[in-house]
């Protein structure tokens, strides 16, 4: 059973926002989330952090630009997930416009994304030497190539420049890179270091546009407007679950704005039509939970190619076909991870995960490569522990996604693993909540002894209960329409989390919905509310104490106000 517990709201903070404006229930829920002053919720363009304070950002753009005047190739290397896509694409446009502009510039722009299944993550060896076949001048990793040493050294080998740009935590040594752009490298300065890789590559890309305005590249209207793709921003952004500070926020803030007024590219306006949403009713929820795993599919089960085609498509038509392409290998994805979760469900029954074991790591020869960080992410849920799931890879080795929860940085687990047990990792690298790992098959049950005890070791007893974190009690002159739409139309995700409130209910109906969703009619302080659990069948107490988001109902054109259930507290 969960154990819920209230942020704490400085009341002084919260006084001063309502002071400066803010609504009194925004400055509340504003203050418990650390917001001190109304600036913080500034979100103009001119209120992001300059590009100047990201650490080579300058030097990326001259190496840039200079290959853009000598007329050379730049060859992108992606990552294979929605990030990397988004980043892959966004450089693409950018550069792609950026030549364009100069009529008599010779300059090219490509890509290649990796195969996850034969040629594995970031740039490796193999993937500079496919690199290597359309002759490259300069290779830019985009959301990859920070623990990439051997990658860097074959280029080196090859006489091909490098430009990394990439936000994953380095490793104790850098690669050898003739630039590296990375707010989370040693020595750089830049006060946000939780830009997604997509917001790497936009730092990148307005450091070379100021760069190419100062040589005189562009004539008058010519340059590339880059808050037109700022909905690629924010949907890498979102998907990669980067934690939204402030300057995250301003990037999402303009990028699902942009999106909401009809303002995207046609991949992504391909891509809300497959899934069936509205663009103007766009949310973030729609930019994590639908079109995130559209284009990750075909990174999980085919070829992340067709995500970065779709976005890059300029007619309609084709972007649509792309699009969907990518829904029915999500549909495929889907039925792939619900198969894979019952037989994981089974293994945990099997070793009584919540009673005994501080971290989980399974693995199953048949589950697909793919989906395993998604598997691992659902257990993490299920059972509040960190958590790997590993498939089959190729010539007896074995590949592992992690995901983790708050008390263990995963990432420096994995670290302190290689260095307790040294051969035993072929590869890792990741996050703090999110990682990968190669090991042998015949190694599996070492790594997750060891697994097991450094959770042991790194794990308080109090980060193993599944607390969830509320706002507490809404007032009921609060809970309304008005305040539902005025919760949507911020900017909430990781690290700064949409309200979730906390009260008691008398239940007066319930019904199921397609035999799995709980329709309810709710009672409180004289009110009557209309609220529904999606994916919970059971059936409540009366009175039941419940965990609940304000939620804007849209049906028919006629918005009313919803309660949507996450958890009872009994």
């Amino acid at each position: 059973m969960p154990q819920f517990t209230v942020r704490p709201v400085s009341l002084s903070a919260q006084k001063k926002l309502e002071q400066e404006g803010v609504h009194p229930l925004l400055a509340r829920l504003y203050a418990a989330r650390g917001v001190k002053a109304a600036a913080e919720l500034d979100y103009r363009m001119d209120q992001l952090i300059p590009p100047d304070t990201l650490s080579n950002a300058d030097s990326a753009a001259i190496m840039l630009a200079d290959v853009m005047e000598a007329n050379g190739k730049i060859m992108i290397v992606a990552d294979y997930d929605c990030d990397g896509a988004t980043a892959c694409a966004l450089g693409m446009r950018v550069m792609q416009a950026m030549i364009r502009a100069r009529h008599d510039c010779g300059a090219r722009v490509d890509y290649l994304v990796p195969d996850r299944f034969v040629l594995g993550y970031g740039l490796s060896p193999m993937i500079v030497d496919l690199a290597a076949k359309q002759e490259p001048d300069l290779i830019v990793t985009v959301d990859n190539g920070i623990a990439s040493l051997e990658g860097v050294e074959r280029a080196r080998e090859l006489g091909i420049a490098t430009l990394i740009t990439d936000h994953h935590l380095p490793g104790e040594i850098l690669p050898n890179a003739d630039c590296i752009v990375n707010p989370n490298q040693p020595d750089c300065a830049f006060p946000s270091k939780h830009l997604a890789g997509v917001g790497v590559m936009f730092y990148a890309l307005v450091a070379l546009r100021a760069e190419l305005r100062a040589r005189g590249w562009f004539n008058a209207g010519e340059e590339p407007n880059l808050a037109s793709l700022l909905g690629l921003v924010a949907l890498g952004t979102v998907a990669d679950v980067a934690s939204l500070d402030h300057n995250n926020r301003i990037l999402v803030s303009h990028g699902i704005n942009r999106m909401r007024d009809g303002k995207l590219c046609p991949g992504l306006a391909a891509l809300l039509a497959a899934a069936g949403r509205n663009a103007s009713e766009l949310s973030i929820f729609d930019l994590g939970f639908v079109l995130g795993p559209r284009l990750n599919a075909a990174g999980r089960l085919s070829d992340m190619s067709i995500g970065i085609e779709c976005l890059l498509a300029d007619d309609p038509g084709r972007a649509l076909s792309l699009a969907q392409k990518l829904d029915a290998l999500n549909r495929e994805r889907r039925e792939i991870e619900a198969d894979m979760q019952e037989q994981a469900f089974a293994l945990l029954e099997a070793i009584d995960a919540n009673a005994s074991l501080p971290g989980i790591a399974l693995f199953d020869s048949q589950w697909h490569q793919g989906v395993v960080g998604i598997l691992a992410s659902r257990l993490r849920d299920r059972i509040h522990r960190p958590v790997f799931a590993f498939a089959r890879g190729e010539n007896g080795e074995i590949k592992g996604s992690g995901r983790s929860i708050s008390g263990l940085h995963l990432r420096d687990a994995l670290d302190l693993m290689s260095k307790r047990a040294p051969g035993l990792l072929i590869r890792f690298g990741g996050h703090a909540t999110a990682a990968g790992v190669t090991v042998r098959e015949e190694d599996f049950s070492c790594f997750r002894d060891h697994f097991v005890a450094i959770a042991a070791e790194l794990l308080a007893p109090e980060d193993l209960s599944n607390r969830i974190v509320t706002d507490g009690s809404l007032e009921t002159a609060w809970c309304t329409l008005d305040c539902a739409r005025q919760i949507s139309g911020q900017i909430w995700g990781q690290g700064f989390p949409p309200p979730l409130f906390l009260d008691e209910f008398v239940v007066e109906q319930e019904r199921l919905l397609k035999d799995k969703h709980l329709k309810l009619r709710l009672a409180r302080g004289g009110r009557k509310f209309d609220a529904i659990w999606f994916n919970h069948a059971a059936p409540l107490p009366n009175p039941a104490h419940l965990a609940y988001r304000l939620d804007v109902n849209r049906y028919q054109g006629i918005e009313s106000l919803q309660l949507v259930i996450e958890q009872a507290a009994d």
